[in-house]
């Protein structure tokens, strides 16, 4: 039976808290204010921002049950595996990683639009060409690619250092905003007057929540980054639940606050004709001057800093764990000989994003919107193998797996966790809903499916050649059972292929 590599124990509670909320929070929280106010009014994307929190911690409820059970590198990669079987695992890693890597890609090109708008005379240096309406520059370019770098340098020299380094800018960044927040809210020429209307004007207030509740997905991904970490781990997974509950609260708040920050400090209506470059930055600047650009800025760069950190982090550990299972090559699950760390997926996040800058970011926001699809497919599946393992009653149930239990209250969670995951899939794809997908998602999304499709085919004899029980050891570890792809499930039908006896 073929090494499983093992990564180290080393992560504190207060890093993958950390590691959880910076990854949601990102800089998001500081850029786009105007452009969510712009679809639901300051009322609905904060009431939108909270009902998705809320609807996350559902699906938080699965996950933590599932971190408990299997505390193993992979996340829904291996939840897949274990309650449908390895073709279903290759689909939801697959996805998994495409939004993990673009939002790598995302934060670094969040720092050019930063010196775009703090620093022109220096990021708009050496203009290369336009893509899609955004101007390119060798200086923002170069801004990003350094970014990437040295998060990549960061990383690579081990999970203590980006965990720490993740909870220090995690700290500063919470401060950052308190201060703005009550800094606006109590400045002389701020109202609340002007947050009127609340709501978009002309679809009203259920549409305009909706809108926000159908990115969801997006603006908190990085709560689900707690189960990738979970196999270094210094403490009982029991406690990743609590966790991810209050990295939750966390972001949730974060986002009401800097969105109250930016609506009260000029009519909203008015900065979203205005197009500013950086809203938020504007309003605080006409505010508080170049100090309190500087304050914003700083809490910005935090945000960027946590995203890059975090989702080099998760990428890397995704791509591990598919590398240790064989659906990557096997050099993926090797790890640094000095610092134990999975330096090959982390170069090869870094050799795929440091492209992105030279795409610009309006096309880069083509493939993040797409790659929400992909997030709550792994939502999906993690919430439908909780329902699986959560049983109503203590009656014996067909096949019955070592890690059912009677948790009626948990097991409607994880299923009204599986059908908000269907909900807000439904929400990118139905024709006419508040956040069905662009034109350009949908042929990034179909490049993306289409380069999948290639890479199975590739990988297909080699994928199901694994015996059973080596890829039981590989993906799960000790957390084995009888028969982790045999499935019993409403969608018995659906996971049939995943049987390797009935692809023979």
């Amino acid at each position: 039976m073929a090494k499983r590599e093992q990564l180290e124990r080393t992560l504190k509670p207060q890093w993958v808290w950390a590691i959880a909320f910076g990854s949601a929070v990102g800089w998001g929280a500081f850029v786009l204010p105007v452009d969510w106010m712009s679809m639901a009014g300051p009322l609905g994307v904060i009431l939108g921002f909270m009902i998705g929190a809320i609807l996350m911690i559902i699906i938080g409820v699965s996950y933590g049950f599932l971190v408990e059970k299997l505390p193993v590198s992979g996340g829904e990669f291996a939840y897949a595996y274990y309650g449908l079987g390895r073709y279903h695992a290759f689909l939801c890693g697959w996805f998994l990683t495409l939004g993990y890597m673009s939002i790598v890609a995302l934060n670094a090109s969040a720092l050019a639009l930063l010196g775009k708008f703090v620093l022109p005379s220096i990021v708009e240096q050496g203009f290369m060409y336009n893509i899609a309406g955004w101007e390119v520059y060798a200086g923002e370019v170069i801004v990003a690619c350094l970014a990437l770098i040295v998060f990549a340098f960061l990383n690579i020299r081990g999970a203590s250092l980006s965990g720490l380094s993740q909870y220090i800018f995690c700290l500063i960044l919470i401060v950052g905003v308190i201060l703005l927040t009550i800094g606006m809210v109590f400045h002389p020429s701020s109202s609340f007057s002007n947050m009127q209307p609340l709501f978009k004007p002309g679809i009203g207030a259920v549409s305009s929540i909706i809108a926000i509740v159908a990115i969801a997905p997006w603006a908190y991904i990085g709560f689900d980054n707690i189960p990738q970490a979970a196999e270094e781990f210094n403490f009982s997974p029991k406690k990743s639940f609590k966790l991810i509950v209050i990295a939750l609260i966390c972001a949730g708040l974060t986002y009401s606050m800097t969105v109250m920050a930016t609506g009260v400090g000029q009519p909203w209506t008015a900065a979203m004709e205005e197009g500013s470059v950086w809203g938020t930055g504007t309003i605080v600047q006409n505010a508080f001057g170049t100090g309190g650009l500087v304050l914003l800025s700083f809490a910005l760069l935090m945000g960027v800093f946590t995203g890059l950190n975090g989702f080099y982090m998760t990428t890397s550990r995704l791509l591990f764990a598919m590398g240790r299972a064989k659906v990557l090559p096997n050099i993926f699950s090797k790890l640094h000989p000095k610092h134990n760390t999975p330096h090959i997926g982390i170069l090869f996040t870094l050799a795929l994003t440091i492209m992105a800058p030279f795409f610009g970011r309006e096309a880069l926001l083509w493939v993040v919107d797409m790659s929400a699809l992909g997030v709550t497919i792994a939502y999906f599946y993690a919430c439908f193998v909780a329902y699986k393992l959560f049983k109503w009653n203590d009656k014996k149930v067909p096949n019955e797996r070592p890690f059912m239990i009677v948790a009626p209250g948990r097991k409607f969670l994880s299923l009204l966790g599986t059908i908000c995951s269907a909900a807000f899939f439904l929400l990118l794809v139905v024709p006419g809903s508040p956040g069905f997908l662009s034109l350009p998602s949908w042929i990034a999304l179909f490049v993306w499916i289409g380069l999948g499709g290639i890479f199975f085919l590739v990988r297909f004899k080699s994928y199901r050649a694994v015996p059973k029980a080596e890829m039981d050891h590989l993906v799960l570890g000790d957390y084995v059972d009888e028969d982790p792809e045999k499935d019993s499930s409403p969608l018995k039908d659906l996971a049939a292929i995943s049987s390797v006896e009935d692809i023979k």
